[in-house]
């Protein structure tokens, strides 16, 4: 197979045999109306009720009442979340009342899995689905808050509270040392779906596939697992409007702790007269609004839902937020009597942010609180300090910047536009038999600007006499699937069989330009042609481009044996243009099967007790195009003919037999339903195992050409292992319910030795098999290379390296203890002295309901983890900078540190903790006038409302990874966004 071949051809043939004029039969329709309630009378507002085979439906209103067209032999099915499924044949009636028995959960709920749907029942692989009534509440602008803390074994983190920065996403601990850590996303069935493509409100559900079983169909970009987003459609028969607004209040949550004014004076620190709270200075009460519009509904053989969201968001730091608009189309058409349907989404989001500048957080925790903000306030006039930094007070030291002015003189901005766009079409052939085809297509670009003013101390600003840069960035995914499914039952055998071609093309793109010295603020960064810089060959200017392609081939076959036995085998083929000549294709396998014991063996008060058992492999890319050819690169310039002329050389080596990274996934599961489903749960033992690790290698010039090569590891396999539960109930009835669910997991990652010995290419450069990197230091001042983490071949990742503290002197100088007993400190007393990934993490989700009143809160907690607190390594010690303001703990009261700052375990802490993450209240109601009704809710909502934790920095949450790599988990920096405190209310009207 050609690796470069386009299938422009096929795209067009099987397009055209889908797209069939829509014609069909029409047949004589009767109006069925009635009312659906519980088994106690109640009014079931909500529930669906749909036209067998037929995408004809209606929802019922707040009176449980419903109409919808039926032929007069029609069967209509009643369906609500958490109650039995019905089927009432029409047989004439216009009007059919109707009563649904509650279940607790429902083992024929729909579990969205890669390349179709499966019931709950069915499924053999480790699957969790959160709906949409079970999201969190509150602000949330990024979907994966939706499911944060709700899926066991997937840690969704943000460090800080910046409205402008991302999540990290660990599911079932590391699967990789490159760069495609996170999950992949999918939404609507495009992979690699931005997620700023959807917004949170157009949501239905998300499911997430953990084990390599599920995860294979994807082959090499399921890796580290798989999130599928499903957004909301319209139900043909019905006609609604809905709009939900919120404001947002947040407020710093915990802060940094340290001297004020008085304080310091009193330990020494220089006195400018002043009183100042520098936090409280760049800092705000942020305020964001939200807004949601969306028309949804259909008839006859159409359906439709438009959306348009509006979102402003006004972060805790001063010139920090976003203004985004999202809208978004959802269509589906069906033709040929039901046998062709068209679906067609379509979303675009344009996204305006101010990313402001953390460090002036950072700076403002050591700043000197007798300082004030303006120069104005300490200088006399006639003094050239009143105008040098733009008429902002600065004290001229090494690494000392007014907080005030870092956040005011400087412009950073940017904006980012997505689109995508994707069309399907499902041609059912003959009964069983659907040949499928679906197109996609994602752009996306975004612009940033920065700007530092001439006078700014901070940054190039003051040295370049104003300095500013810019670059645009674009991308883009185009993706085509072809898929034939045939499904059958054959007596008690339900028959599931998937045959697909997938092509996938990535494009990447870019510019940029830097340069100082100009004549003036006015323009900013838009005014680069103005940069002296430029005219003196000072000036800096790049650009790229890159692209890669991905053509697979899959197959799935699914068993339903008697409702009691259930197998699933896939095998997917990929082949991928980032690798060597000799390696472009692998294959990817997934078997699991499944037995429902409860129906083999008769046990009281079980519903469900299936017992999983699946096998898996996915691979993994490298994380840049190209690497495995010979790259070149600029190295620097040289002088010719009274110029300077860039200079280029080698920076990668070819690597012909660069392969694919493969993970290996063995699990055990067991899915569980008792007393007529009103407790429910699964608890799932996972191993995995990745080979071949793809990792950039430093290796000796000559002989090589280059300094690096992108090759894959032969002395090392990463191994995860970990156990999930999640177990839930429901207790009462339709007025008064709780409905609580715990959800707990561990997980342990090791980079383990294979034993290989003279390996070509391999992790550990000495024979005890450890590593220390630089980049893990301190940093400045007078903590460089100095490295704090550690990595040992056979060892668990994570481990903090350094002395361990036993006291001080009473001279105030640090006490360590002697590793070694021979009687002084040296390299060689370093230990191990703490880790930075958790023992286990755990959610207790409760959801509280009194008649119209709905109460729901969660605490979600990380347990285990340890933090190196570099606001105290740096600014505890009295014998740190006179000038610098003193962190101020429970240790500092303990031990009086006087001497240099030197890193040691006494600045690494336990930042277990628990948080209430989410908290709502709400009450909901209905309004009837005439043949009109509607019905809302109201709420009030707060997020990150407590925090229990014994850890003395602003944000004990799991740092991840340091500076992009994940194998350095536990590093608290001092440029670290603050946590926030939100407050929200809120309207949800539905018309």
């Amino acid at each position: 197979m050609n690796i470069k071949l386009r299938p422009n051809a096929l795209r067009a043939i099987l397009f055209a045999g889908l797209a069939v004029f829509a014609f069909g039969s029409t047949f004589a329709q009767t109006r069925v109306s009635g009312k659906v309630v519980t088994s106690e009378g109640e009014p079931l507002a909500g529930a669906t009720v749909q036209v067998k085979g037929t995408t004809t439906g209606a929802f019922t209103d707040d009176a449980g009442q419903y109409s919808v067209n039926a032929a007069s032999d029609a069967v209509l099915v009643f369906s609500y979340v958490g109650y039995e499924k019905l089927e009432e044949a029409v047989n004439g009636r216009t009007t059919i009342n109707v009563t649904l028995s509650e279940s607790g959960t429902t083992l024929d709920e729909v579990v969205v899995t890669g390349y179709g749907t499966q019931k709950a029942k069915e499924v053999t692989s480790a699957i969790s689905t959160v709906k949409a009534a079970d999201f969190n509440k509150g602000l949330v602008n990024d979907p994966t808050q939706l499911i944060q803390g709700k899926v066991a074994g997937l840690s969704i983190v943000r460090n800080g509270s910046d409205p402008n920065g991302g999540f990290t996403l660990r599911l079932r601990g590391l699967s990789t040392l490159g760069q495609n850590t996170q999950p992949l996303v999918i939404i609507d069935g495009v992979p690699n779906a931005s997620l700023n493509t959807v917004d949170p409100n157009d949501i239905q559900s998300i499911d997430v596939l953990k084990d390599g079983s599920a995860a294979a169909i994807y082959g090499t970009q399921g890796s580290s697992g798989v999130i599928l987003i499903t957004t909301k459609r319209g139900i043909p028969g019905s006609s609604t409007v809905e709009y939900a607004a919120s404001v947002t209040s947040d407020q710093i949550a915990r802060r940094e702790p340290v001297q004020g004014a008085a304080d310091f004076v009193a330990s020494g620190g220089p006195d400018y007269g002043s009183d100042t709270d520098w936090i409280g200075e760049v800092t705000r009460n942020g305020v964001s609004t939200v807004h949601n519009l969306a028309l949804a509904g259909g008839s006859g053989a159409t359906s439709y839902r438009v959306a348009l969201n509006y979102r402003n968001a006004a972060g805790i730091l001063i010139n920090n937020g976003f203004e985004q608009l999202n809208g978004r189309v959802n269509v589906t058409q069906k033709a040929l009597n039901n046998r062709l349907t068209i679906t067609t989404n379509v979303s675009a989001t344009n996204r305006d942010a101010e990313f402001g500048m953390t460090d002036a957080l950072r700076y403002a925790v050591i700043y000197n609180p007798t300082a004030p903000v303006l120069a104005k306030d300490y200088y006399p006039a006639g003094d050239p300090l009143l105008t040098k930094y733009g008429g902002y007070f600065q004290a001229e030291n090494f690494d000392y910047f007014n907080p005030v002015a870092i956040a005011e003189q400087h412009e950073n901005r940017g904006t980012n536009r997505t689109l995508l766009a994707s069309v399907k079409g499902d041609l059912e052939i003959i009964d069983g038999l659907t040949l499928s085809g679906f197109y996609s297509l994602q752009r996306g670009s975004s612009s940033n600007g920065f700007y530092s003013k001439k006078q700014s101390y901070y940054g190039n600003g003051f040295n370049r006499n104003g300095y500013a840069s810019r670059r645009t960035d674009n991308n883009s995914n185009e993706q085509f699937d072809a898929t034939l499914n045939y499904a059958k039952t054959f007596g008690k055998v339900n028959f599931d069989a998937l045959a697909g071609y997938s092509f996938q093309e990535f494009f990447f793109d870019g510019l940029g330009m830097e340069g100082g010295d100009f004549l003036s603020d006015g323009l900013t960064y838009n005014s680069l042609g103005g940069s002296r810089d430029f005219q003196e060959g000072l000036g800096t200017v790049f650009s790229y481009q890159n692209t890669y392609r991905l053509i697979s081939f899959f197959g799935r076959v699914r068993l339903n044996i008697d409702e009691t036995y259930f197998i699933m085998a896939s095998l997917r083929n990929d082949g991928s243009s980032r690798f060597g000549a000799n390696n472009k294709r692998a294959s990817f396998p997934g078997l699991s099967v499944g037995v429902n014991v409860a129906n083999l063996v008769d046990i009281a008060n079980v519903d469900q007790l299936k017992v999983r058992l699946g096998y898996g492999q996915t691979g993994n890319l490298p994380g840049e195009s190209y690497r495995s050819l010979l790259l070149y690169n600029r190295v620097g310039n040289f002088y010719y003919d009274g110029n300077f002329v860039p200079a280029y050389g080698p920076s990668f080596n070819s690597n012909p037999e660069l392969q694919w990274e493969v993970k290996t996934d063995i699990n055990a599961g067991v899915d569980f339903s008792l007393f007529n489903n009103k407790v429910f749960g699964s608890i799932d033992y996972y191993t995995r195992n990745t080979n071949n690790l793809i990792y950039n290698v430093v290796v000796p010039v000559p002989p090589n050409q280059a300094p690096n090569t992108t090759a894959n590891l032969e002395d090392v396999v990463l191994r995860n292992s970990g156990v999930e539960v999640s177990v839930g109930t429901k207790i009462g009835n339709d007025k008064v319910s709780w409905e609580p669910r715990v959800l707990f997991s561990t997980y342990k990652t090791v980079l383990d030795t294979t034993g290989v010995e003279d390996p070509t290419y391999s992790f550990f450069t000495s024979a005890d098999a450890e590593q220390f990197d630089p980049s893990t230091s301190p940093g400045a001042p007078g903590q460089n290379n100095l490295p704090t983490m550690r990595v040992a071949g056979g060892e668990e990742l994570g481990q903090i390296w350094g002395f361990k503290f036993t006291g001080v002197t009473e001279t105030g100088d640090y006490i360590f203890e002697d590793i070694n007993q021979d009687g002084t400190i040296t390299e060689d007393d370093k230990t191990a002295i703490g880790n930075g990934l958790p023992d286990f993490s755990l959610g207790f989700n409760n959801t509280i309901k009194v008649g119209k009143i709905d109460f729901n809160f969660f605490l979600r907690g990380d347990f285990g983890h340890d933090l190196q607190n570099n606001y105290r390594t740096f600014y505890e010690s009295l014998g740190s900078r006179p000038a610098d303001n003193n962190v101020i703990t429970k240790y500092s009261e303990q031990y009086v540190v006087k001497a240099a700052p030197q890193f040691s375990s006494l600045y690494v802490e336990d930042a277990s903790f628990v948080t209430l993450d989410n908290a709502s209240l709400g009450y909901s109601f209905s309004i009837a006038k005439g043949n009109t009704s509607a019905k809302g809710r109201v709420f009030v909502s707060g997020q990150n409302l407590f925090t229990i934790t014994g850890y003395t920095g602003a944000d004990p949450s799991i740092r991840y990874a340091d500076s992009g790599n994940p194998l350095f988990p536990g590093i608290n920096r001092r440029g670290t966004y603050f946590m926030s405190r939100s407050l929200s209310a809120g309207l949800n009207l539905t018309f």
